[in-house]
């Protein structure tokens, strides 16, 4: 480009500081990112973006950082409806008692429709622009993805089971098939295949999902080692552990997403060293059902990618990933008993290029690189709070406020500007919302 040249682009956003992700470890000052259509077109100075482009839009954000959107690789999005419902269980008596009998109760397609709406309108608000699900009626959540305009990885169930989705491993993966062969392809939706647990699927079933994946190319996302009584129940059952047994199956791959992952062994360790498995880190979840405590700087020291997910509203409570990353840095330091063992810089990573390398979209999500999806977002560091500003990476991570989110993009469309959302009707929502509250409610009194 000569020094008389003068580029177009659809939007110029000013930016007091970007953080890119890659280079990591980076804070630029005084950058313009340049969007051309869907895609990000240049980052420059702003003096250099003066003299070079001209923009159809510009907008100034002197008190902001700007960074990629943020990655939610695990949830189970409609279960918001279900937030608070029943606290402060064990996981099994939470499951058992209260979470699957209400599933019986309610789920239906409305309800999925409902409660995954509510989810995205959370993690678009605060500062989430793709995420994963693993729940029911997944082509009602790919629908409303798509619609929205929100990037997504949307797991179908596989149990041994009957469910409200359907009446076991044959449905599930006679669906599963037809919904991936709809939606592969696709520039918001990326169809995967989600066998709950190693406790709830046999090896029929996930031997046929392992072929599934292989033929289509869709990802696995599986509950993996969630707690000490999983794996102590295998090894008694089978004598071998959950991590073993599918790696004996051929399970574990570089397709392949190991969510919680709390309990791990050397020998774990391991396999997800030779395998190229992911690792789904969901610390507040795992925190309040005492699921147990991922070691993550042990992991990412091995070479295991490790990305970050908000578990369901139902066991969090919220879908903040940004206080997802404030409870995860400073576990990981407690539980390496060293306090740099996750820095602020990688904790942002493994909710952006982490995240996009899990899910396998790392070549077009997960930092900001020219050529790559302009799914970005924007945060006020302006108040008092968060004065003075040293490392705004810092603020980001230990200051959680994913409220601060001024100004969310995806593929160049704005999701939320000045912090109101643009495309989510929140007050007809809100009053759907309270009437499955009523009726939850009314059924919990029983």
């Amino acid at each position: 480009m000569t020094a008389d040249t003068i580029n177009a682009a659809d939007i110029r956003i000013n930016a007091r500081w970007l953080i890119p992700i890659e280079p990591a470890n980076i804070v630029l000052e005084h950058h313009a990112v340049l969007v051309q259509g869907d895609r990000i077109a240049a980052i420059l100075p702003q003096k250099d973006a003066d003299s070079s482009y001209r923009a159809k839009e510009v907008i100034d954000l002197p008190c902001h950082v700007v960074l990629p959107g943020l990655i939610n690789t695990h949830g189970h999005a409609a279960m918001s409806l279900f937030r608070g419902m029943a606290d402060d269980l064990p996981l099994m008596t939470w499951l058992n008692d209260h979470i699957w009998p209400a599933e019986g109760e309610f789920i239906s397609e409305a309800f999925i429709g409902d409660g995954t709406q509510l989810a995205m309108a959370e993690m678009l608000r605060t500062g989430t622009t793709t995420f994963s699900d693993m729940y029911f009626f997944p082509e009602v959540v790919a629908q409303l993805a798509h619609d929205v305009g929100m990037r997504a990885q949307i797991c179908f169930p596989l149990l041994d089971f009957p469910t409200p989705w359907g009446s076991g491993p044959d449905e599930y993966l006679s669906k599963g098939r037809a919904f991936i062969e709809q939606w592969q392809g696709n520039a918001f939706v990326s169809p995967a295949i989600g066998p709950h647990a190693p406790y709830t699927v046999s090896d029929q079933p996930l031997t046929r999902a392992i072929a599934l994946s292989e033929e289509t190319g869709a990802a696995i996302q599986m509950h993996l080692h969630e707690t000490g009584f999983e794996v102590a129940d295998a090894l008694e059952k089978t004598g071998v552990r959950p991590t073993a047994r599918m790696a004996g199956l051929g399970l574990l791959g570089p397709n392949t997403q190991c969510v919680h992952m709390t309990q791990i062994d050397e020998s774990d360790l391991a396999l997800l060293q030779q395998t190229g498995a992911h690792v789904i880190h969901c610390p507040e979840s795992n925190l309040k059902l005492a699921s147990g405590l991922c070691p993550v700087h042990k992991l990412q020291e091995a070479g295991v990618n490790v990305a970050i997910g908000t578990d369901g509203a139902a066991s969090n409570n919220d879908l903040d990933l940004f206080g997802e990353l404030s409870t995860a840095a400073m576990l990981a330091k407690a539980v390496a008993d060293d306090a740099s063992a996750l820095s602020a810089h990688r904790a942002l990573a493994m909710a952006t290029i982490a995240g996009a390398r899990a899910i396998g979209r790392d070549s077009e999500l997960g930092s900001l690189v020219p050529g790559k999806l302009a799914d970005l977002i924007a945060v006020d560091l302006s108040d008092p709070f968060l004065q003075p500003v040293y490392d705004p990476a810092s603020h980001l991570v230990y200051s959680r406020h994913g409220r601060q989110v001024s100004h969310s993009w995806i593929g160049g469309v704005p999701q939320v500007q000045n912090g109101e959302l643009t495309r989510i009707d929140v007050p007809d929502l809100m009053l759907r919302v309270q009437s499955w509250s009523d009726r939850i409610r009314e059924q919990q009194s029983r």
